[in-house]
């Protein structure tokens, strides 16, 4: 398998340490969907990221689709989703916040980088700003409701997810989610960014390197 994208997307590093931990051996290639889009676009014509051609050269896209194919490689051996319903339940709504604050702070990125100053819409990056942090309120609360999960053991898909969209929200736009308000969710991502799986795929242009 080919994964395709950077690692600077918390989608494509959600994807890249979550093989690892599925023991899914893949080939990563760092293209990027700006600065290396032809190249990109000669594998994925519509050019989205993360991209994974599978070993028969079928073309998966989107994360989550890409997680779950993933899965059913695995299964039922390995999985990074919980068997019991009710915790499979609790781990999705987890997930689901995670990935919407990875998609309001790559909006908030996009709206700084890609808009000129004159023209940026101020009253939409504070809306979209209040998505974000709700988000993140619900999730602290949630952390401080579990101190199991706040220790950062075991790490599954919830937990993944989490962890990568803190560290990029912190990378990209720390100004708008101040690190203090937020300490469970700080100490939960710091203790995951040390963790091999996350250390093999660091959030920037690297590409992954097994073992390290």
């Amino acid at each position: 398998m080919q994964l395709i994208g950077m690692l600077d997307s918390p989608y494509v590093r959600r994807v890249a340490i979550s093989l690892q931990l599925l023991k899914l051996p893949f080939e990563h290639r760092s293209l990027s969907v700006f600065s290396t889009f032809a190249e990109f676009q000669r594998i994925n014509p519509v050019v989205k990221a993360p991209s994974l051609v599978c070993d028969d050269g079928t073309l998966l896209m989107d994360s989550t689709l890409i997680l779950e194919y993933a899965e059913a490689l695995t299964a039922p051996a390995n999985s990074l989703m919980p068997k019991a319903l009710g915790q499979r339940l609790q781990a999705l709504q987890i997930i689901g916040l995670a990935l919407v604050a990875c998609e309001k702070s790559v909006q908030i990125v996009y709206e700084r980088n890609l808009r000129p100053a004159e023209k940026r819409h101020e009253p939409w990056l504070d809306r979209v700003t209040g998505q974000l942090l709700a988000a993140y309120d619900l999730l602290e609360a949630w952390l401080e409701r579990q101190p199991a999960a706040a220790q950062g053991i075991p790490l599954d898909q919830a937990g993944i997810s989490l962890a990568v969209a803190w560290h990029f929200t912190q990378q990209m736009i720390a100004d708008r989610v101040p690190a203090a308000n937020y300490p469970r969710l700080q100490a939960f991502s710091a203790r995951a960014e040390k963790l091999p799986a996350f250390l093999a795929a660091p959030h920037g242009a690297n590409t992954y390197q097994p073992g390290v």
